[in-house]
Protein backbone atom coordinates (compact mmCIF):
# COMPACT_ATOMS: atom_id res chain seq x y z
CA UNK A 1 0.00 0.00 0.00
CA UNK A 2 1.55 3.40 -0.79
CA UNK A 3 1.06 5.94 1.82
CA UNK A 4 0.98 9.06 -0.46
CA UNK A 5 -1.04 9.31 -3.68
CA UNK A 6 -0.13 6.21 -6.14
CA UNK A 7 0.51 6.87 -9.74
CA UNK A 8 0.58 4.23 -12.19
CA UNK A 9 3.46 6.41 -14.36
CA UNK A 10 6.41 6.73 -13.01
CA UNK A 11 7.76 10.36 -12.68
CA UNK A 12 9.20 11.76 -16.04
CA UNK A 13 12.52 11.83 -15.10
CA UNK A 14 12.75 7.86 -14.19
CA UNK A 15 11.43 6.72 -17.56
CA UNK A 16 14.43 8.28 -19.36
CA UNK A 17 17.74 6.75 -19.82
CA UNK A 18 20.47 8.79 -17.44
CA UNK A 19 22.58 11.05 -19.73
CA UNK A 20 25.70 8.63 -19.12
CA UNK A 21 24.11 6.14 -21.50
CA UNK A 22 23.68 8.61 -23.91
CA UNK A 23 26.98 10.04 -24.17
CA UNK A 24 28.31 6.27 -24.01
CA UNK A 25 26.23 5.28 -26.90
CA UNK A 26 27.48 8.78 -28.66
CA UNK A 27 31.08 7.89 -28.34
CA UNK A 28 30.61 4.05 -29.11
CA UNK A 29 28.53 5.00 -32.23
CA UNK A 30 31.92 7.78 -33.67
CA UNK A 31 34.21 4.83 -32.14
CA UNK A 32 32.11 2.38 -35.17
CA UNK A 33 31.83 5.21 -37.65
CA UNK A 34 35.64 6.23 -37.91
CA UNK A 35 36.41 2.26 -37.55
CA UNK A 36 34.42 1.91 -41.07
CA UNK A 37 35.44 5.41 -43.05
CA UNK A 38 38.88 4.29 -41.90
CA UNK A 39 38.99 1.20 -43.11
CA UNK A 40 36.91 1.68 -46.42
CA UNK A 41 39.55 4.78 -46.73
CA UNK A 42 42.79 2.11 -46.06
CA UNK A 43 41.25 -0.20 -48.68
CA UNK A 44 40.97 2.09 -51.19
CA UNK A 45 44.18 3.88 -50.43
CA UNK A 46 46.12 0.60 -50.83
CA UNK A 47 44.44 -0.18 -54.25
CA UNK A 48 41.06 -1.65 -52.88
CA UNK A 49 37.76 -1.85 -54.70
CA UNK A 50 33.99 -1.86 -53.83
CA UNK A 51 33.97 -5.52 -55.98
CA UNK A 52 37.25 -6.58 -54.13
CA UNK A 53 36.39 -5.48 -50.79
CA UNK A 54 35.30 -9.07 -48.48
CA UNK A 55 34.37 -6.85 -45.84
CA UNK A 56 31.94 -3.80 -47.28
CA UNK A 57 28.85 -5.59 -46.27
CA UNK A 58 30.56 -5.70 -42.44
CA UNK A 59 32.05 -1.97 -43.19
CA UNK A 60 28.55 -1.24 -44.20
CA UNK A 61 26.65 -1.98 -41.17
CA UNK A 62 29.09 -1.17 -38.77
CA UNK A 63 29.22 2.17 -40.65
CA UNK A 64 25.59 2.65 -40.03
CA UNK A 65 25.03 1.42 -36.63
CA UNK A 66 27.63 3.85 -35.77
CA UNK A 67 25.74 6.81 -37.53
CA UNK A 68 22.62 5.66 -35.50
CA UNK A 69 23.68 5.40 -32.22
CA UNK A 70 25.81 9.04 -32.63
CA UNK A 71 22.08 10.00 -33.42
CA UNK A 72 20.39 8.65 -30.97
CA UNK A 73 23.02 8.94 -28.42
CA UNK A 74 23.26 12.85 -28.96
CA UNK A 75 19.43 13.78 -29.29
CA UNK A 76 19.02 11.51 -25.86
CA UNK A 77 21.84 13.85 -23.97
CA UNK A 78 19.77 16.63 -25.09
CA UNK A 79 16.67 15.32 -24.12
CA UNK A 80 18.20 15.13 -20.63
CA UNK A 81 20.45 18.35 -20.76
CA UNK A 82 16.32 19.87 -21.28
CA UNK A 83 16.24 20.71 -24.99
CA UNK A 84 12.64 21.23 -25.87
CA UNK A 85 10.63 19.74 -29.08
CA UNK A 86 9.91 22.56 -31.18
CA UNK A 87 12.60 25.10 -29.98
CA UNK A 88 14.99 26.44 -32.39
CA UNK A 89 18.77 24.34 -31.90
CA UNK A 90 21.97 26.60 -31.43
CA UNK A 91 24.58 27.39 -33.55
CA UNK A 92 26.85 24.59 -32.25
CA UNK A 93 23.83 21.99 -32.38
CA UNK A 94 23.98 22.43 -36.01
CA UNK A 95 27.63 23.02 -37.06
CA UNK A 96 27.49 19.00 -35.54
CA UNK A 97 24.55 17.81 -37.13
CA UNK A 98 26.57 18.97 -40.42
CA UNK A 99 29.35 17.11 -39.69
CA UNK A 100 27.26 14.19 -38.74
CA UNK A 101 25.57 14.50 -42.33
CA UNK A 102 29.08 14.72 -43.53
CA UNK A 103 30.78 11.66 -42.00
CA UNK A 104 26.90 9.68 -42.59
CA UNK A 105 27.46 10.03 -45.97
CA UNK A 106 31.10 9.89 -47.30
CA UNK A 107 31.83 6.39 -46.81
CA UNK A 108 32.17 5.26 -50.42
CA UNK A 109 34.19 8.30 -50.98
CA UNK A 110 37.57 6.63 -50.88
CA UNK A 111 36.50 3.97 -53.58
CA UNK A 112 34.84 7.09 -55.90
CA UNK A 113 37.98 8.89 -55.85
CA UNK A 114 41.11 6.61 -54.70
CA UNK A 115 43.77 9.37 -54.73
CA UNK A 116 41.42 11.35 -52.07
CA UNK A 117 41.34 8.47 -49.65
CA UNK A 118 44.82 9.19 -48.15
CA UNK A 119 44.13 13.40 -47.81
CA UNK A 120 40.71 11.62 -46.70
CA UNK A 121 41.97 10.09 -43.46
CA UNK A 122 43.92 13.37 -42.63
CA UNK A 123 40.58 15.23 -43.03
CA UNK A 124 39.09 13.11 -40.74
CA UNK A 125 40.20 14.30 -37.72
CA UNK A 126 39.55 17.64 -37.95
CA UNK A 127 36.25 16.79 -38.34
CA UNK A 128 35.79 15.23 -35.66
CA UNK A 129 37.73 18.52 -33.50
CA UNK A 130 35.32 20.66 -34.96
CA UNK A 131 32.92 18.63 -33.51
CA UNK A 132 34.12 18.24 -30.63
CA UNK A 133 34.93 21.92 -30.25
CA UNK A 134 31.15 22.26 -30.86
CA UNK A 135 30.09 20.69 -28.19
CA UNK A 136 32.84 21.50 -25.31
CA UNK A 137 32.94 25.28 -25.94
CA UNK A 138 29.23 26.05 -27.67
CA UNK A 139 30.69 29.09 -28.95
CA UNK A 140 27.68 29.96 -30.51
Amino acid sequence: MCTSPCSLTPPTDQRMFPRDFYEILHVIGIALLFLAIGGVATHAANGGTKATSVTRPLMGSIHGLGALLILVGGFGMLARLGFMQGSSFPGWLWVKIIVWVILSAVVLMPYRRPGLAKPFLLVLPLLAGVAVYMALYKPF
